[in-house]
């Protein structure tokens, strides 16, 4: 069950993420030498349905300077993968964690606290 509170939570994140992403790619683009380091990274999912898939993967697109590529299904025991775009790709650790704190507040948001912290502690 989709929690308001979480609801309200998510909504709020995702806006200082659009708006933090659009100062640094604004930034980057009014200075001289930009300081891209464009990557493409395999980020497996907790997530599991497709209400979940979808809004990991728009949330993604949807905040300046990374974009979802595409979308593996799951197989077997291989978790759903998002291909992800990003322009400030120069600590992949660091832009994979950025996704994994994005992708268990979207959990928060549609399993609760425990749910998320359920899916997020299984291995991938």
């Amino acid at each position: 069950m989709i929690s308001p509170l979480h609801t309200l939570s998510y909504a709020g994140y995702i806006v200082a993420e659009v708006v933090s992403g659009a100062v640094e790619v604004a930034r980057d683009v009014m200075t001289p030498g930009l300081k891209v380091s464009p990557a493409i990274v395999e980020l497996p999912l907790h997530c599991e349905t497709d209400l979940e898939i979808s809004m990991m993967a728009s949330s993604i697109t949807i905040t300046p300077g990374t974009v979802t590529l595409g979308i593996a299904p799951a197989v077997g025991d291989r978790p759903p993968t998002l291909f992800v775009h990003a322009l400030y790709g120069q600590d992949r650790d660091e832009l994979v964690d950025g996704l994994r704190d994005m992708e268990h507040r979207l959990l928060k948001m549609t399993r609760g606290v425990a749910g998320a912290d359920e899916a997020m502690a299984v291995e991938l």
